[in-house]
């Protein structure tokens, strides 16, 4: 039998049931919620949903707990919950990201708070549908992207009987993820609390100028006898950047969804169709005198194909390059010591920058490609002050225990444990570990060396001047002693070879690594949070 509430495809006459249906539905999207919509374009920012359909593949999102409303019945009434509420602020599903690209290895997952629903506060419901799809991640391995502005847990729900909600388990399961599928972090406006442990629990953190990230914002601060501060003085860029907890600073929230999609592209596999720079000019990259600085960026970018290289945590220890990229359409991991701060030295903060990289790179099983020109480990008692000892051990550790590839380049200078350190513990340890024509390496800085084992000859020379013409020309012999080819020749190091010709070795070598990959423990590693 058939009726007209069996139409399906007019506006007059659908089952009362369907019409139901899509009256609900269309309050959960923006064009029902113009008034929430304007005052969030004129901060400057988009609405979730925007962001969403910014990032994700179009038509591929499928949503989860669309209908939920804040758990709020019982101080307020239901329609007017249905209309401020929607979703219970946090809108989640999973979508394909790249498909383009990357085909069925695209599918994610997409969270995001709301702040235009109770300024992105967490709800009670809010927490549940984070425990579903949580528990949904780890099922599928599915990468994941977290929009994660707003303002921490939730005191105006109702409707559950709640003490301290500690027993809420969503933030257990969301860093029990931690190694388990790549986690990225997106973050535009404030930032605190609950929602601020989110993103310090995921691998990378994409933060827009606008940000601040606290774990605890105004009102958790004022509570505290703290006194009263400004909800974007808490944890602004200027903070968040320098000292680590961004991983990539951008201008805006387009900006934001652009460097998301490509973050996550680096977990979903190679890409065909790579362009390579000129690897000539490699040649002239490195300054042949041993203490002038450069910027190794420039190498690393053009090692690796074009315009695939993130820089991440740029403003934090920036004597160390962390950096995704590709080689031959392989995504990679590269560490670099750079020059043109503090000399290319190991300081701590440098050792934790690149140990916490490699496990990252580890964990999702990218192979990692080390651009070494150090004096070593910083030294000094200043250094010793940052608790030095432990940090730059770290860094080793981290090396020692890679599971994937590592190739060692040494750009000019390898000197001690630093250089060992940045090796994965020794030149012998990584899969193959190449010098450049000018590189040298030693145990220590050789200026260094030759007065601590000359000291005794270099203090029964009394003019000050001679006795510095006698370092120099001893230093100077020292070089020749240290030069890569020498090293070579006594099988330190497995070859030098023409900078123009290091990308084709590198990617001839992890090529043939992936072809005959080691049997890796089933059992994730944890990526640290710092």
């Amino acid at each position: 039998m058939s009726g007209k509430g069996d139409r399906t495809g007019d506006d007059v006459g659908l089952r009362e049931d369907l019409a139901e249906l899509l009256r609900r539905r269309e309050l959960t999207e923006d064009a029902a919620r113009t008034a929430a919509v304007q005052q969030r374009h004129a901060s400057g920012s988009r609405t979730t949903r925007e962001n969403i359909a910014a990032l994700v593949d179009p038509g591929s999102f499928v949503e989860y707990g669309r209908f939920a409303i804040a758990a709020q019945r019982l101080r307020r009434d239901v329609d007017e919950l249905i209309e401020r509420t929607p979703a219970d602020g946090l809108i989640a599903g999973t979508a394909t990201i790249n498909e383009d690209l990357f085909g069925r290895r695209s599918a994610c997952a997409v969270l995001a708070y709301d702040y235009t629903v109770l300024a992105g506060t967490q709800g009670a419901l809010g927490h549940r549908k984070k425990d579903r799809l949580f528990e949904l991640i780890e099922r599928l391995r599915l990468p994941t992207v977290f929009f994660a502005e707003g303002g921490g847990g939730r005191p105006g729900d109702s409707d559950f009987p709640v003490v301290s909600a500690l027993d809420v388990r969503a933030f257990a399961l969301w860093a029990g993820l931690s190694g388990v599928v790549p986690r990225i972090a997106v973050v535009n406006g404030r930032c605190f609390a609950g929602n601020a442990m989110i993103a310090g629990c995921s691998d990378l953190i994409i933060a827009t100028e606008s940000s601040s990230i606290g774990m605890g914002g105004p009102a958790m601060i004022a509570g505290g006898g703290l006194g009263d501060v400004e909800p974007d003085q808490v944890g602004p860029v200027s903070i968040q950047a320098p000292n680590g907890v961004i991983d990539l600073l951008v201008k805006d929230e387009h900006e934001a969804t652009l460097a998301a999609r490509k973050l996550v592209g680096y977990f979903q596999g190679e890409l065909a169709g790579a362009r390579a720079g000129d690897q000539d000019a490699l040649r002239d990259a490195v300054p042949e005198r041993d203490r002038r600085a450069y910027d190794v960026r420039p190498i690393v970018r053009t090692l690796c194909d074009e315009d695939s290289i993130t820089l991440l945590r740029e403003r934090f220890a920036p004597e160390m390059v962390t950096a995704l990229g590709r080689l031959e359409g392989r995504p990679v991991g590269v560490i670099a010591n750079n020059t043109t701060h503090m000399a290319g030295a190991i300081t701590s903060d440098a050792a934790d920058k690149a140990a916490r990289f490699l496990q990252l790179c580890d964990a999702f099983e990218l192979p990692v490609i080390s651009l070494i020109d150090t004096p070593g480990i910083m030294v000094g008692p200043k250094a010793e002050e940052t608790a030095l000892v432990r940090h730059a051990s770290r860094l080793m550790i981290a090396g020692a225990s890679l599971r994937v590839p590592l190739v060692a380049v040494i750009l000019r200078r390898a000197y001690g444990l630093g250089a060992q350190a940045m090796a994965g513990g020794g030149m012998h340890e990584p899969l193959l570990s190449l010098a450049w024509p000018g590189a040298h390496l030693g145990p220590m800085g050789l200026e260094g060396a030759v007065r601590l084992a000359l000291r005794k000859e270099l203090a029964q020379i009394a003019d000050e001047q001679e006795r510095e013409r006698r370092v120099q020309e001893l230093t100077a012999a020292a070089q020749g002693n240290a030069k890569a080819l020498n090293a070579a020749s006594l099988f330190e190091i497995d070859d030098v070879v023409d900078p123009a010709q290091t990308r084709g070795i590198l990617a001839a070598t992890l090529s043939a690594a992936a072809a005959h990959p080691r049997p890796r423990d089933p059992r994730p590693r944890i990526v640290d949070s710092w």
